[in-house]
């Protein structure tokens, strides 16, 4: 397998995690986005979207994060990333797009992008919008936890789950860009008990081949 995929990109720390948690060896393929690779050739013949992260498995290309993890979760099903039962892997599935949908389309590289180059917001404005969303929408993911029967030391359980592999890298951006954290008590148990395992150490972007790039 090969993953495209950028250091700093929380897209492709969620699968990396995933590969990590399954235990499944992969060639990592370095695409600077700050450089503007994702833009050109030849990862544009690769990726329609430009977007990372993409699994390549064979002769078949995976995009989106959350559907390359349960792609994995669907081919290499030991260990689980769902939860066995319906009620559960839809709690897991929300979780996830709690971050995927709510958060993170809000704050990515081509959203402050726009706003800088395009709307000419200032600097301090741009890192306002983000702290703003990311905040919010973490304030939510604590609503969910704090106090629900099925959290465990991970959100979901006692065992990593996607939600897990989602959370972990909105909690390294939210932590780059000094977001507030203390109003999220649960999610930080959550992110704390996460970090100490080993799959997670492993995907963190400063194991990454390419977290030295200027």
């Amino acid at each position: 397998m090969q993953l495209f995929s950028y250091f700093r990109s929380s897209a492709s720390f969620r699968v990396r995690i995933a590969l990590e948690l399954k235990g499944l060896p992969y060639d990592y393929v370095p695409v600077h986005l700050v450089k503007n690779e994702q833009l050109k050739p030849p990862f544009t013949g690769v990726s329609p979207s430009r977007l990372v992260p993409i699994l390549k498995d064979g002769e078949g290309l995976v995009t989106q994060s959350i559907a390359i993890i349960e792609y994995l979760d669907e081919t290499h099903p030991e260990p689980p990333l769902m939860p066995a039962y319906p009620l559960g892997r839809a709690r897991v599935r929300a979780l996830s797009l709690d971050i995927a949908c709510e958060i993170h389309p809000l704050n990515n590289l081509r959203v402050l992008r726009h706003l800088v180059h395009e709307l000419k917001v200032s600097e301090d404005d741009k890192n306002r919008w983000y702290r703003h969303w990311v905040e919010t929408g973490l304030e939510t993911v604590e609503r969910q936890l704090a106090g629900h029967p099925s959290t465990g030391r991970f959100c979901h359980g006692d065992t990593p789950t996607m939600a897990d592999a989602l959370l972990v890298p909105q909690i390294f951006n939210a932590r780059r860009f000094e977001c507030r954290l203390e109003h999220v008590p649960t999610v930080m148990k959550v992110f704390d008990a996460c970090m100490e395992h080993p799959a997670f150490v492993r995907a963190q972007p400063s194991a990454c081949p390419d977290a030295d790039a200027p």
